[in-house]
């Protein structure tokens, strides 16, 4: 998440449900943000509710039927809020992992509380609301040389910065990535054309324009990703995709040529999922590119070894977190953004960040001076490692169609491509290595600093230097 932009709960019938504030968007006719004061039944798995609670899609809940139920017995539940099904989400790694049904993305004329009330029952194994999610920025490249890009830098590199990546120092060691070695984009989409990085995008295995689906995943032409917000291959759609082209530069823009700036890792591939639009993101578009990933590597063959999520907030989903574990279970990090609400996470979760999953890596952000951001959330049970965040310089999408632009921001989603990429490079070099090695050497490797100390689970902060 980043400071330009402003998971769900689960109801399992048996325990209550936290919920975490998110600062929300335009509304529509039903409030999109849960209210305190609507359902405080213990029996139903809810329980009271903070005011002004996470965004939703209005009138929307995605349900999981338990396995076996007749097709009478889904038409009685949803008859008890006049739902009618509007999507079956069934991905290819949902099935690969034994599950014949899936879920369905349920449009209910009755308020989101109502409906999970009354849909309460013997058929049902999950129902939440479907939330929305926000995005939370020796080489030659001008804003390397200039003293600019300081999240690269290391205390021994020129220029220097102590409390940056060390990065500039992996590199002088010749450690400059792989282009064997894929990173997972789910984010806004990202400008795969912008001159510092092309060539660094895109799936090999699939031929653009054929209108062919060559890798056999499932999309047509997903030559760079897929959009989910839109269902189609256009995954950069303009300007408005400046957040996940940021996140594109920290992880693997082009270093060494001369131009723009220079990601952790100068040789890589990363392939877009695209679920955040205008108005955030949904659970079921985070669900469906996150298995996306998974299905690219499992099937498909991508060494994908991690994805990038600068984005979240909210409460507990069990159905994402299923979807984070399958990526675990096949060997991909899930690198997510600590969030900027300035709150400690032990206390008051955010997710994804706050996922027990064991692939998770959480990332709080650094400024220049070592300092953890003001904004940062931060916890020592789910936020792992701090990293640069603040004042990153990287790629942009210009104003004018089709042209490269640079920009500064800040943020944990600066903070997190620093790590991703740093995953990436470790990768390149330890060819053999799992998810839980590259977490392991990430986490082990972090330098203690001071403002990080009780604030995160090392204690310290990303160095690379040696990767």
């Amino acid at each position: 998440m980043d400071k330009k932009s402003t998971s769900i709960m689960r109801l399992t019938f048996a325990t209550a449900f936290a919920l975490v504030s998110l600062v929300s968007c335009q509304k529509d006719p039903e409030s999109s943000l849960l209210s305190s004061e609507a359902i405080t039944d213990m029996n139903a798995g809810i329980g009271p509710l903070q005011a002004g609670g996470p965004e939703i899609v209005p009138n929307e809940l995605l349900v999981k039927f338990k396995p076996g139920i007749s097709e009478t017995a889904r038409n009685s539940a949803l008859s008890r809020i006049n739902g009618d099904v509007t999507e079956k989400i069934l991905t290819k790694m949902m099935q690969a992992a034994g599950d014949r049904e899936g879920i369905v993305l349920v449009r209910t004329p009755l308020a989101v509380l109502e409906a999970l009330g009354k849909i309460k029952g013997s058929e049902i194994e999950f129902a939440e609301p479907n939330y929305i999610y926000q995005h939370h920025a020796t080489s030659n490249d001008t804003y390397f040389t200039n003293g600019s890009l300081w999240g690269m830098y290391g205390q021994t590199t020129t220029p220097s910065n102590q409390y940056g990546s060390e990065a500039a120092a992996a590199w002088a060691n010749g450690h400059t990535g792989s282009s064997a070695v894929y990173v997972g984009i789910i984010d806004e989409g990202a400008m795969y054309s912008h001159e510092d990085l092309a060539g660094n995008f895109g799936n090999p295995l699939e031929i653009a324009g054929n209108g062919m689906d060559d890798d056999g995943n499932g999309y047509i032409d997903d030559t760079y990703g897929w959009d989910f917000v839109s269902n189609d291959n256009s995954t950069f759609d303009g300007a408005a995709d400046d957040h996940g082209t940021h996140v594109a530069g920290t992880i693997g823009a082009n270093g060494g040529n001369g131009k723009g700036v220079a990601g952790v890792t100068w040789q890589v591939r990363m392939i877009s999922g695209k679920f955040l639009g205008p108005r955030g993101g949904t659970t079921a578009n985070a669900i469906k590119a996150v298995d996306y990933m998974t299905y690219l590597k499992t099937k498909v063959g991508l060494n994908i070894v991690a994805s990038n999520n600068s984005w979240g907030g909210g409460g507990f989903s069990q159905l994402l977190k299923d979807a984070i574990d399958r990526a675990g279970t096949n060997n991909i990090l899930f690198i997510a953004a600590a969030g900027n609400n300035s709150q400690n996470l032990t206390t008051t979760p955010s997710y994804p960040a706050s996922y027990t999953s064991t692939n998770i890596i959480g990332v709080a952000a650094l400024t220049s001076t070592g300092a953890l951001a003001s904004y940062s959330n931060y916890g020592s049970a789910s936020v792992d490692i701090g990293a640069p965040g603040s004042g990153i310089y990287s790629t942009l999408p210009g104003k004018k169609s089709g042209s490269s632009a640079y920009g500064s921001y800040n943020g944990t989603s600066m903070a997190t491509p620093h790590v991703s990429g740093a995953a990436a490079l470790y990768a390149a070099t330890h060819s053999l290595a799992s998810a839980a090695d590259i977490k392991a050497a990430i986490l082990n490797n972090a330098k203690a600093t001071p403002s990080l100390s009780g604030k995160t689970v090392t204690g310290g902060r990303l160095s690379v230097g040696t990767f």
